[in-house]
């Protein structure tokens, strides 16, 4: 499905002045796209593919969409010396209206340190030195999917950390469903839903999200949907008929559902009650006889303390077993699931506290929403799209920033922002990947691959290799 956006709108506005205010003689412009920094160490890579076909493949200037933006960027200037249509009739006239720019970038799914490139771009054809970096608009938007991944991996890290230490040796493979995507409602736009959810879906399988599955199939060729999810109440179906009523209501739940699994929000008046009065004896041996499991919802009240309450009153009310490990498990008909105040942080703190109080890892399920899709931005990994390397007058020309600012203790000191020179190459090293000059490691193989040329996609990758790539391989990496 091609884009209905007309790409010479869609750069910033003061992009369309720089093919006059480049040095007389440019011919190329080299940029790079980095995560300089931020919250983790590591970055995954994924989601360019996404923007190459949505947005950049194939004939994607036409004389129609210049005419349209002629019109429109003159009434954002107010002046007629700005935009240039003959830079774009250019593009159509040579190039039959595709991109003359050259796109390498890291294998989708790479999990990469940060302070490394991760993507290049650069001009094909001498006349379109503009072109590189008014791309830059576009392309930095991969910043989203590659922090939602990386959140996403990193809360993968800490589940599998804790299911190590606390939780039997049969309940690892349900690690994959651990951690559920409940963010569709709570980002700003349908695309995000898709590009983030399908970032998601590199670490998890758990999801409410369908987009994220319908992105991962249609942008990356997913063999299977990989978001899958359960039958779930609401508080609107569990509130129906009143306070009183609720006992009623999660009765009719084990009815209408009495195999498979099922999840059941039980906070909407006192989520005490709901686990020890009806669950745990009303509606206790509806739960034990049924053939699949009730997963009961806690949705308010600090997740720590709530989860713990609740865990000892369903423990008192059902019973338990000790694992291998020395850890307090549910009978297989009843888990818990948290979808209430989800962070990186606070699944850690929930995790130590069920160690702390001898309850397995197993016993719980989690879903994350807003903070999973919506609390990141550019500045979570930081990243920065620079150029690095230029040519004018014939000459080569290393482009770099090298700002100083002055720290807490009035002392100038080097910026964190200080960018990269010359045309770049990522190599594999023992100790993972190293960006170098491309002069300098003529013999290492350069891990960035054209993904994009004129154009035309190349190199395209699947959503299984991007899944393999991210994945957590050794459990003993996860500990030490």
């Amino acid at each position: 499905m091609k884009t209905q956006e007309n790409i010479l709108l869609l750069a910033d506005a003061y992009k369309y002045s720089h093919h006059k205010l480049y040095y007389p003689g440019t011919t190329k412009i080299y940029s790079y796209l980095e995560s300089r920094g931020g919250q983790f160490d590591e970055t995954v890579f994924f989601g360019l593919q996404y923007f190459l076909k949505y947005y950049l493949q194939g004939e994607v200037i036409t004389i129609e969409k210049i005419d349209a933006a002629a019109g429109f960027l003159q009434a954002v200037f107010g002046r007629d010396d700005v935009f240039d249509r003959s830079k774009f009739d250019h593009i159509v006239k040579k190039h039959g209206g595709r991109l003359p720019v050259r796109i390498k970038a890291v294998a989708e799914g790479s999990v990469v340190p940060v302070n490394n490139v991760l993507v290049t771009i650069e001009n094909t054809d001498p006349e379109c030195f503009w072109l590189t970096n008014f791309l830059e608009t576009l392309l930095m938007q991969v910043w989203y999917p590659c922090t939602v991944a990386t959140v996403s991996r990193e809360i993968r890290k800490i589940t599998t950390e804790y299911f190590l230490e606390t939780a039997s040796t049969a309940a690892m493979a349900s690690i994959d469903y651990v951690l559920n995507d409940f963010g569709f409602r709570g980002v700003s736009s349908v695309e995000s839903a898709g590009i983030g959810g399908a970032a998601h879906l590199l670490s998890f399988c758990g999801s409410d999200n369908i987009m994220g599955s319908v992105m991962a199939e249609r942008y990356y060729n997913a063999s299977k949907v990989y978001g899958t999810s359960i039958p779930a109440t609401e508080h609107s179906i569990c509130t129906l008929l009143g306070e009183e009523g609720e006992l009623e209501i999660f009765k009719h739940i084990l009815q209408t559902f009495p195999t498979g699994v099922v999840a059941c929000v039980s906070d909407s008046y006192d989520i005490f009650r709901a686990c020890s009065e009806y669950w745990g004896e009303e509606l206790k041996q509806m739960v034990l006889s049924r053939d699949g499991v009730l997963v009961i919802r806690p949705d308010s009240g600090d997740p720590v303390f709530t989860l713990l309450r609740v865990f000892d009153i369903l423990f008192e009310k059902f019973g338990f077993t000790i694992n291998e490990k020395g850890f307090r498990v549910l009978p297989s008909q009843v888990r818990v699931i948290q979808g209430d105040g989800i962070n990186v942080d606070s699944i850690r703190h929930i995790y130590n506290a069920l160690k702390i109080n001898g309850i397995s890892a197993e016993n719980l399920v989690l879903g994350m929403g807003g903070a999973l899709l919506q609390k990141v931005d550019r500045d979570t990994q930081k990243f920065a799209f620079k150029c690095s390397y230029a040519e004018v007058g014939g000459e080569a020309v290393d482009v770099q920033k090298n700002p100083i600012e002055i720290d807490s203790h009035g002392q100038l000191v080097q910026s964190f922002k200080k960018s990269k020179a010359g045309q770049l190459k990522l190599i594999r090293t023992e100790g993972g990947y190293q960006t170098v000059r491309k002069e300098l490691a003529s013999g290492e193989e350069d891990q960035l691959i054209t993904v994009f040329e004129n154009g035309e996609l190349a190199n395209e990758v699947s959503f299984e290799a991007a899944r393999e790539r991210v994945a957590i391989e050794k459990e003993e990496k996860v500990i030490n």
